[in-house]
Parts: structure tokens; sequence; C-alpha cells
């Protein structure tokens, strides 16, 4: 049992964390923000705009935290 809930746990981990925890934190933090805006009674139709835009800028603030240049120290 034990070694079946070891490998449930490291399947989930790896597919929502996956290579790069940076890209799923910010995609939770987007999707927490959104279901704060339902629960605060904006409505339904801006909620989802918002919150696929929060999404979108999520990801690619993670993306560019990636791929921008390390600076160099001499």
């Amino acid at each position: 049992m034990i070694k079946f809930l070891k490998a449930f746990g490291q399947f989930w981990y790896d597919f929502i964390i996956g290579d790069d925890w940076k890209i799923a934190v910010s995609v939770i933090l987007a999707l927490a923000a959104t279901l704060g805006l339902y629960k605060a009674g904006v409505p339904e139709p801006a909620v989802t705009v918002i919150g696929g835009v929060l999404v979108l800028i999520a990801f690619v603030i993670a993306l560019v935290i990636d791929i921008r240049p390390r600076s160099k120290k001499g």
C-alpha cells in the first residue's frame, strides 16, 4: 500500500509540477485569484475573461523568468 501511495503521489507531482515549478505556482495563483473574483460576486463572463488573461500573464511571466539571460559576474 505504501508503494502504491508513493507512486500515486509521484505521478501527480510530475503531472502538475512537471519540469518547471514556477509555471505551476503562477498558474495556481492566477486560478486562486479568479476564484476570489468569482466568490466576490463579479459576473461570470467577466471572471472567465479575467481568469483567462491572468493565467496567460502568469504563464508568460514564468516563461520570461526562465529565458532571461543570466547576469555574468566577473
